[in-house]
């Protein structure tokens, strides 16, 4: 078949790999044995890599950002304590809002104003004002995009993760770097094009966070925990075989691979299959390439010192080597038990939640930045949602704030966003958006857009109709674009 064609197949957003390759006159299970055909030559692995689900992929349209790090505050932090100031809502503390009287209908909102216990600063030449929380990130002030008018439709854990992630409530949806590894393909072959790092286990809902849902499997999320790992054999088990050498283990893959295609002949189109059979192969490749992503020890002191001797300090450079070696999309999460949740002790648990990531986060952006890779990696920080600016309880020394979906903050940076700028508005207590309101569909299209492809346009046909990441819904948010 005409490669020019076929890549067009494979690129176009309306037709799914399989169907591309179903119509080339094979399937994507032949071409999983790309490692065998590598041992054939130069051109012959240049040849099958091309036909991999997992190649590089242009996007339809020129986009700025090559590739996506995602910093995800599980729980929700608090808008008001790090990057949308309210005066306003200090004058009020410990009183009811005045006009407000209908909050006490609402049991989230009944409690008194709670102001913030933490300085505002500007800083840089823009001026964005940042929380004292945060004063490694404030240094890159005049690197940020500043969102303060998101919004999300349901203010609790589980649907709001499955909105922020994948774009639906409840319903089973692929995640968001599923489909820009479904668009884009990875530039590293050797390595999972969509790595997830959540220390500790699970969050709430799970892998359903970085499904793939009805997309083939191969574009799933690989969950990493860091915890407890000193090595990258602890990050990803059985990544080393101790009992068989290189060459004896390609040919035992090799022969179970052409068993595997046999079986796939009699059964074809099934998704699971192929994605097992890609996932074999990815799995020997990775034996050398992921050992080399993970092991931050290889990484000069003064960069180690730079990051920080912590959890966060080690997922943050790891997200950075993998951002370096090809990976599509990194989504590092601040742990799995919602920490960012601060119905009590918001002030004592947002200084501690701070201070283990701010120092982290600032040497990502540094870092990305003296590499060059800044104005091609789109950096987003934020949670699920925000929190009240009313107190969650009596206010006492143990108050907190409760979930909030109607106003919340996150940022961006690098990939093509408008540096140094501050878009939308809460009221003057952070109750609700007041001017440049920005839905998570909305969010999700201007990724897509960064990222080159129009998010109307990026489908996947399954059970007859054509789905998308923003369903019906999103528009891109042109007043961010640099």
């Amino acid at each position: 078949m005409n490669p020019q064609l076929l890549h067009g197949l494979l690129s176009s957003p309306r037709v799914s790999r399989r169907e591309a390759l179903s119509q080339a006159g094979f399937g994507l299970g032949s071409l999983a044995l790309a490692g065998v055909f590598s041992e054939m030559g130069p051109h012959h692995a240049q040849a099958s890599a091309s036909l991999s689900p997992l190649a590089p992929r242009p996007p339809l349209l020129p986009g700025k950002a090559k590739r996506v790090i995602h910093l995800f505050m599980n729980g929700g932090p608090s808008q008001m304590d790090t990057f949308d100031p309210k005066p306003k809502l200090n004058e009020f503390h410990g009183k009811s809002i005045p006009g407000k009287a209908d909050l006490g209908k609402d049991k989230r909102l009944s409690g008194a104003a709670l102001g913030s216990k933490f300085e505002f600063k500007k800083h840089g030449q823009s001026g964005i004002e940042i929380s004292e929380l945060f004063p490694n990130v404030a240094r890159h002030a005049d690197d940020l995009c500043v969102i303060r008018s998101m919004f999300s439709d349901v203010p609790n854990h589980e649907s709001a993760l499955m909105m922020m992630n994948t774009g639906n409530l409840t319903l089973p949806r692929p995640s968001v770097g599923s489909w820009v590894l479904y668009g884009l393909g990875s530039e590293n072959q050797s390595l999972p094009g969509f790595v997830v790092m959540c220390p500790g286990g699970l969050p709430v809902s799970q892998s359903a966070n970085w499904r793939s849902a009805f997309l083939p499997g191969i574009y799933q999320g690989t969950h990493v925990d860091a915890k407890k790992a000193t090595s990258p054999d602890q990050l990803i088990a059985n990544l080393h075989n101790a009992f068989v050498l290189p060459d004896q283990q390609r040919k035992q893959l090799s022969y179970i691979q052409r068993l595997n295609e046999m079986h796939r002949e009699q059964r074809l189109g099934d998704p699971q299959l192929e994605a097992r059979i890609q996932s074999m192969e990815l799995a020997f490749r990775m034996q050398t390439e992921a050992t080399d992503a993970f092991d931050v020890s290889k990484e000069p002191e003064n960069i180690r010192q730079m990051y920080g001797d912590t959890l966060q300090g080690r997922q943050m450079l790891m997200a950075r080597r993998l951002a370096e070696r090809g990976v599509r999309y990194v989504q590092v999460w601040h742990g799995a038990g919602q920490p960012w949740d601060s119905h009590n002790s918001i002030e004592e648990s947002h200084k501690r939640l701070a201070g283990e990531c701010d120092q982290a986060i600032g040497a990502l952006l540094q870092d990305l930045k003296s590499r060059g890779m800044l104005e091609e990696t789109l950096v987003i920080w934020g949670g699920e949602f925000g929190r009240t600016p009313t107190a969650q309880m009596p206010l006492t020394p143990k108050v907190g704030r409760d979930h909030h979906s109607d106003g919340f903050s996150i940022w961006m940076a690098g990939g093509g966003v408008r540096a140094g700028h501050v878009h939308g508005a809460t009221d003057e207590i952070g109750l609700g958006v007041a001017e440049g309101k920005v839905h998570v569909h909305d969010l999700h299209a201007t990724i897509l857009h960064l990222l080159g492809f129009n998010h109307e346009e990026l489908t996947y046909r399954y059970a007859g109709r054509d789905f998308r990441l923003t369903d019906v819904f999103g528009n891109i948010v042109k007043e961010i674009l640099a």
